[in-house]
Formats: C-alpha cells, sequence, structure tokens
C-alpha cells in the first residue's frame, strides 16, 4: 500500500498527491514514470513521476481527471492508500551540458517537463522554459518552474494568461532571437499533436529534438506490446526503450490513431460507472 501525504487540485480537472513510495523515490530519475493500480480489481495506467525526493521518501504525481481510474484516483483523500505503485520505470531522459536547452511542457506534460528542465539545469545548461494551455485555468506549476529554468515563457490558446497562442510559436520566437545552432536540444512533453508540430518547427533548423510520449500502456516492462511506436521505421516499445525518443523519427500519426483504438470502450466504461454511481456526473 502507498499512503498519499498530500493532495491539491492544481489546476482544473488537475491534481496532484504526493505518495509515500521510499524505494521508488530513492531509485527515480528525470523522465522516469511508475504504473499505478487504484485497487485490487483496478486497471494499470501510467503516470510520469512530477518529482521524487529520496530523503523524505515521496514521489509527486499529477494527473488529468479524464477516465474512471484518474477520476477515482481523484476521488482518494489524505491517508487513503493506492494498492500498487510499480516503478520506476522507464528509460531516465538523457542528460548533459550543452550549453542552452528549451524544455517545453503542454497541458498536462508540465508535470513531466518539470523534473527534466530541473535536470538540465543542474548539467550546467541555460534552460528556457515554455509552458502553454488551453487557457489559465488549465495552467500550473508557473512557479515551479520559473524556479527550474533561466527564463520561462507561458503562454495560453485564448491569451487568458501569459501570451496568446501555442508553445511552438514561443518555440519559433526563441528560435529567431538565439539562432538555431545555439540551441543544444529541444525536449518536449504534452498532447501528440503538440509534440508533433514542435518536431516539425524544428526539424528545418536541424535542432536536436526529444518528445516523451504516452501510448497506450499496460504492463510497463516490454511484455505486452501495446505501448509499441515507430521510431526511424523501426517498432519500439515506449515503456523500456523511451519513453524519450528522437521528435524527428517517431510516426505521430500512426501513434495518434493507436491511441484512439479504445476511445469508444473508454468512453463507455465511464458512462457505465457513472450510471451505476461510482463516478460524479462532472
Amino acid at each position: 500500500m502507498f499512503r498519499i501525504l498530500k493532495k491539491e487540485i492544481v489546476a482544473e480537472r488537475t491534481k496532484l498527491i504526493v505518495v509515500s513510495a521510499p524505494v521508488i523515490a530513492a531509485h527515480a530519475r528525470a523522465g522516469q514514470f511508475v504504473i499505478l493500480r487504484n485497487d485490487e480489481q483496478g486497471e494499470r495506467y501510467p503516470l510520469t513521476i512530477a518529482d521524487f525526493d529520496g530523503s523524505a521518501g515521496t514521489i509527486t504525481l499529477v494527473f488529468l481527471e479524464v477516465g474512471k481510474s484518474t477520476v477515482r484516483l481523484g476521488r482518494l483523500r489524505v491517508g487513503d492508500a493506492i494498492s500498487d505503485i510499480v516503478g520506476p520505470l522507464g528509460t531516465p531522459s538523457h542528460v548533459e551540458n550543452l550549453g542552452t536547452v528549451v524544455c517545453i511542457g503542454g497541458g498536462v506534460g508540465i508535470a513531466a517537463a518539470l523534473p527534466v528542465a530541473k535536470a538540465f539545469r543542474q548539467a550546467g545548461n541555460r534552460t528556457i522554459g515554455i509552458i502553454g494551455a488551453k487557457t489559465g485555468n488549465h495552467l500550473f506549476f508557473e512557479r515551479e518552474m520559473r524556479s527550474a529554468c533561466d527564463e520561462l515563457i507561458v503562454t495560453t490558446d485564448d491569451g487568458s494568461r501569459g501570451q496568446k497562442g501555442f508553445v511552438t510559436e514561443r518555440l519559433l520566437e526563441v528560435i529567431g532571437r538565439l539562432g538555431a545552432p545555439n540551441i543544444g536540444e529541444v525536449f518536449a512533453v504534452g498532447p501528440t499533436i503538440m509534440m508533433k508540430v514542435v518536431a516539425d518547427a524544428t526539424r528545418p533548423h536541424g535542432i536536436k529534438t526529444t518528445v516523451s510520449l504516452n501510448p497506450i500502456m499496460v504492463d510497463g516492462t516490454g511484455m505486452c506490446g501495446g505501448c509499441r511506436v515507430e521510431v526511424g521505421g523501426k517498432t519500439r516499445f515506449a515503456c523500456v526503450d523511451g519513453p524519450d525518443f528522437d521528435a524527428h523519427l517517431v510516426d505521430f500519426d500512426l501513434l495518434m490513431a493507436r491511441q484512439r483504438m479504445y476511445h469508444e470502450e473508454e468512453t463507455r466504461a465511464h458512462e457505465r460507472c457513472k450510471l451505476l454511481g461510482r463516478l460524479p456526473n462532472a
């Protein structure tokens, strides 16, 4: 059992929990994730480790309430326990001193961008953060990202917070201001379509670009094959070969198609739980 020590609402339908998990916290690195099961009857699902404290024995998880499992997780309170958490899983983000690095987080992906931005800065890089969301109500971790970066750019689709527009527009401005040769790497995590557009934006400039992928995942150990993605024309498993990959080699169209495979089943499961009174109506 993994006890919840802290819980916060950080944005619209987005919650943060701090969980006691000493062994995971002691071995976690930026870019890794865990797989949870709320209870013995629950499904397995992955969440990126947004923060970890080896001395305190805690990990921080941020999640968007989008399906029945994450809604149920969001209903747990401080003191409640999560049945199973397996991790840390995945290959840690490759971090080195490249000079200047741009770390981009979109939507709930901001949580995954934070530890990577911290790691790049600790490695001696000048770190520029770009975070974006649909509206100001969906934006979070602005203070934390500002602390982790030498420069932070905030943007929202509707302009309700920060600059109006998309993270890719801000990225192109940074490239124009600094010059492509002066950017060692761009790291992006967020909605798949956002990562695809980031890759399209950096490809003509030849800027090394890494994305953290979030395909359908079940076991997290490379056995089920559910998280397979095509990278450079070869099949890779995001859980063990990633989740970080060269953005310019990822087949994003295939990834997005696979992510939609179980949309109808997920919707029906969510509606059934609401009818049975196991989930709130909103």
